[in-house]
């Protein structure tokens, strides 16, 4: 089998910054050991995240340029608008300036005090929308999806029983609605399968509950329903997306991920008395309802984007070149979370730092410890990001203590990938002299973008 290449030519290039060891200590030192306040420059390879780092097309581009920049009823927003409304079936698209600002709308009119949300898991700004406008984020994962160890082709899905036991118990009247995360990002990047899609829509039709996805990364999740599920393996991913979309009653999307853009994101669904409500807010706090927040040359960007995503050599080489780095790993006896995901490796920290515990963060010392030795950014996705004390002050972790290496979209080379895999074996190499943190600064909302640590004796 031939090396699967990039599916694209590079047209321009940026130069990266690099710094020594020493200085990558005095400037993690003076970022309190939180990467998230690193200066962009004194970083080498950027793994942080996958959302809004996308390499955009020279036709993305061409886009903007020719965008028609009119307040109300821009020619760039009705091309976008078809594009969605194409893709996914639903009937009202809203445009936002990114995801949560969607989920803010969502829960603001959802949400509120004594209502439930589940998810397969929820993302950190999902989460956080939810709890701010009062209601409860449910967690519902399959068994095998909280054992990084084990294989599994759609570790992702929701567990049903689980879902209906729920509603059961909380009562269908305090669950405005249910969310899918497709893929589904805390749990390692792993896919939702289309049977899986159906059920957790049957169980919620039979109580009236509206379903709605997380779409972020729908086209890779989609790609991975083509790979891995009987009877999809001839069906173009397009249609396979819609089909994903034609169970749901709506859907938020970050487009900067699988829309393939820098900003942006939409709110769409069916209800258009919720779409009128929707727009009410939108105008109150984002903007007029055919820009939402955004350059209307933005929305001419993520049209673009959203068909080429669906190009399949893309997301042959989009999946793959992920694999290409976890398989590279493994290999090396480094674990991870398997199998690979679509957009990103979660490394393991609950193996690779066995012995910090998880109140002193082991992948927050995994993550402090890829950056000083290699320059290399990356996320926590465990204690620091979803832990929480209880009454006693105890410390209660997730599931699972991950390590978050996201790739971004038409960035970075083979040989950039190479570099990071040899830093993070070194690591590795080198994990008994790893050590805890203490935090000592913690927002009442998404903590782990701006906490602060100090390093345990």
């Amino acid at each position: 089998m031939r090396t699967i290449i990039e599916p694209f030519k590079i047209k321009m290039v940026e130069s990266l910054n690099v710094t020594t060891q020493e200085e990558r200590e005095n400037l993690l030192r003076e970022a309190h050991y939180n990467p998230f306040l690193l200066k962009s420059d004194a970083v080498l390879i950027d793994l942080l995240t996958d959302s809004g780092t996308t390499a955009m097309s020279a036709k993305q581009w061409a886009g903007m340029i020719d965008g028609d920049e009119a307040y109300a009823g821009s020619r760039s927003y009705f091309r976008f608008e078809k594009t969605i409304l194409d893709l996914t079936g639903f009937a009202y698209v809203i445009p936002t300036h990114q995801g949560r600002a969607a989920e803010k709308i969502l829960f603001g009119l959802l949400g509120g005090s004594g209502k439930t949300i589940p998810n397969n898991t929820h993302f950190d700004t999902t989460r956080a929308n939810i709890e701010y406008s009062g209601a409860e984020a449910v967690n519902l994962p399959t068994e095998l999806g909280r054992r990084p160890e084990l294989l599994g082709d759609f570790k992702g899905n929701m567990d049903v029983e689980a879902l209906k036991s729920f509603i059961e118990r909380v009562g269908a009247e305090h669950i405005p609605l249910c969310m899918l995360t497709v893929t589904n990002n805390s749990s390692g990047g792993q896919p939702v399968s289309m049977q899986n899609i159906r059920e957790v829509k049957a169980v919620l039709k039979q109580h009236g509950i509206p379903l709605f996805l997380d779409a972020c990364r729908f086209a890779e999740n989609a790609y991975f329903i083509k790979l891995r599920e009987p009877g999809y393996a001839d069906m173009p991913v397009r249609d396979i997306a819609r089909e994903m979309f034609s169970y749901a009653d709506g859907c938020t999307m970050s487009a900067k991920k699988d829309g393939m853009v820098n900003t942006g994101g939409f709110l769409a669904m069916n209800s258009s008395d919720l779409a009128m409500r929707a727009r009410t807010v939108l105008i109150v706090t984002e903007g007029f309802t055919t820009y939402g927040g955004l350059a209307r040359r933005d929305l001419e960007a993520i049209a673009q984007g959203i068909e080429e995503v669906l190009d399949e050599r893309y997301l042959e080489y989009r999946i793959r070149s992920t694999a290409y780095l976890g398989e590279h790993l493994l290999q090396q006896g480094v674990p991870i979370l398997v199998p690979p995901g679509g957009h990103a490796i979660y490394l393991d920290a609950s193996r690779f730092a066995s012995h910090i515990p998880p109140a002193h963060f082991p992948g927050q010392a995994i993550v402090c410890a890829l950056y000083t030795h290699a320059g290399i950014r990356s996320v926590e996705i465990g204690s620091v990001m979803f832990g929480h004390s209880d009454e006693t002050g105890a410390h209660i972790a997730p599931p699972m203590e991950l390590v978050r290496l996201a790739i971004p979209r038409r960035v970075y080379t083979q040989s950039h990938i190479d570099y990071c895999i040899e830093a993070i074996v070194e690591v590795h190499e080198q994990r008994e002299a790893l050590h805890g943190f203490h935090m000592t600064y913690q927002a009442p909302y998404l903590r782990h973008f701006t906490a602060h640590f100090q390093p345990l004796p």
